[in-house]
């Protein structure tokens, strides 16, 4: 098994450029091959802590967009324009705290991962992303477009499939920017289907 490198390149580039964490090329790696977020977009950033989606997100929707960030954890960035953040668990809030005016959001992104333990780490990701795909039905408008990460495992098909069945389209995307040995990939569906 390879050895993790944790100041790696991207690491290097996300301080480079001002990102908080190198997640940020992940997502612009997404946007770059699926144009998922257009600027004035409103997009919910699900696991947004430290906040690098947030910083991505925000110099693409521009001073049009809307951003709303949930995590367990508080963001460390500032200066967002139109952005508001929440901390609390998404799996227990009220789903209409986070729409404006019950205006429904463009894009949904979940950077959200289990807190590994080594055991059964696949499944419980599996399941964030079904709560994921739960909410995507309360908040995100018809023909709005997802981002989630997943890991590898026995449910990542199922996943894949009950993503489809929402979306016209779904496929697996595993970023260059994530790590050799990590077993995340993100889910991209395009054209929900409420």
């Amino acid at each position: 098994m390879g050895r993790r490198v944790l100041h790696d390149e991207f690491f290097q580039r996300a301080k480079r450029d001002g990102y908080v964490a190198r997640s940020a090329y992940k997502l612009l790696e997404i946007q770059e091959r699926s144009k998922l977020i257009k600027p004035g977009d409103r997009v919910l950033d699900l696991g947004c802590a430290p906040g690098s989606w947030l910083q991505v997100a925000d110099r693409i929707v521009g001073e049009r967009g809307t951003l709303v960030g949930v995590d367990l954890q508080a963001t460390r960035v500032h200066g967002l324009r139109n952005a508001r953040t929440i901390v609390g668990d998404v799996t227990t809030l009220e789903l209409k705290e986070l729409l404006d005016d019950g205006e429904r959001f463009d894009v949904l992104l979940s950077d959200m991962a289990p807190s590994t333990s080594g055991h059964g780490d696949d499944l419980v990701s599996a399941r964030l992303c079904r709560e994921v795909l739960a909410i995507a039905t309360q908040t995100l408008r018809e023909g709005g477009k997802l981002a989630m990460k997943i890991l590898e495992g026995a449910e990542y098909p199922a996943v894949v499939a009950e993503t489809k069945s929402m979306f016209r389209t779904a496929r697996g995307l595993k970023p260059r920017a994530t790590r050799t040995v990590s077993r995340e990939m993100f889910i991209i569906g395009d054209g929900f289907r409420p």
